[in-house]
């Protein structure tokens, strides 16, 4: 038995990344999976890949920065498992560059997708949350932690202020039953990829800063903490933000 069995998680962003990684840590717990993105070919083939292990997946094209596409993606989940247990706010636009340079084009792209997106589909998922006494989990940044990462003010900004809407909503909504947490990650996304075959010096000076001394699995470190704050076992943990970086924020 898995820590998540029968239960529904709606993992946003999902077509690649710590988003894919997440979906498939819950789909090992015994999650069905409603994989949500932007570009419905790379969500139908994370769901491909969580039926192939065994559960139940739903892809929805979902664009975060549309209200109306969020609440389309929680009505179509509702129809088809007819529960929301989980929600994970993953999807995030990432605009980056020096204070001096921000645009607002760039301000709302970043603020849309990140802030505004998670506050919208907490909204359209509360209900169902509530019923379900399920969980959400909001994802952050160790680069609004650090003093060493100039040119990521939108990013890290966006993210502080999801942290900060998480403590709020686990406040607001502990009497419902919901619990709101938040995770700090760092894994081996598709970027980090890139840079690391892009800049692999750069590369090499950032992994030198993690104490544990690798990047993060995205299923087996990040996916797996975001499927215990899911869980029951986390049942007494709300308003908290986990570190999974292998210590790089904090201890370097």
């Amino acid at each position: 038995m898995g820590r998540l069995d029968d239960k529904v998680v709606i993992v946003t962003g999902s077509g690649q990344g710590i988003g894919e990684g997440i979906a498939l840590a819950a789909a090992a717990e015994g999650a069905n999976i409603v994989a949500a993105g932007r570009t419905l070919e790379k969500v139908e083939r994370t769901a491909a890949t969580v039926e192939e292990r065994g559960r139940k997946a739903l892809a929805l094209k979902c664009d975060v920065r549309k209200q109306d596409e969020i609440n389309a993606c929680v009505k179509a989940t509702l129809e088809h498992f007819g529960r929301i247990d989980g929600l994970v706010n993953n999807a995030q636009d990432v605009a980056l560059g020096p204070v001096l340079e921000i645009t607002e084009k760039d301000a709302r792209r970043t603020w849309e997708s990140g802030f505004l997106g998670s506050v919208w589909f907490m909204q359209a998922a509360y209900e169902s949350l509530k019923e379900a006494k399920g969980a959400v989990v909001n994802l952050g940044t160790g680069s609004a932690l650090r003093n060493d990462l100039p040119g990521f003010t939108l990013y890290a900004s966006t993210k502080e202020m999801i942290r900060t809407m998480s403590r709020m909503a686990a406040l607001e909504w502990g009497k419902d039953g919901i619990r709101v947490n938040v995770v700090i990650p760092n894994g081996m996304s598709p970027g980090l990829q890139m840079w690391s075959e892009w800049a692999p010096k750069e590369y090499d000076d950032f992994v030198n800063t993690i104490p544990l001394g690798r990047v993060g699995r995205l299923e087996e470190d990040v996916g797996r903490a975001v499927a215990f704050l899911l869980s029951e076992d986390a049942a007494y943990v709300t308003g908290s933000t986990l570190m999974v970086d292998g210590g790089q924020a904090y201890l370097r």
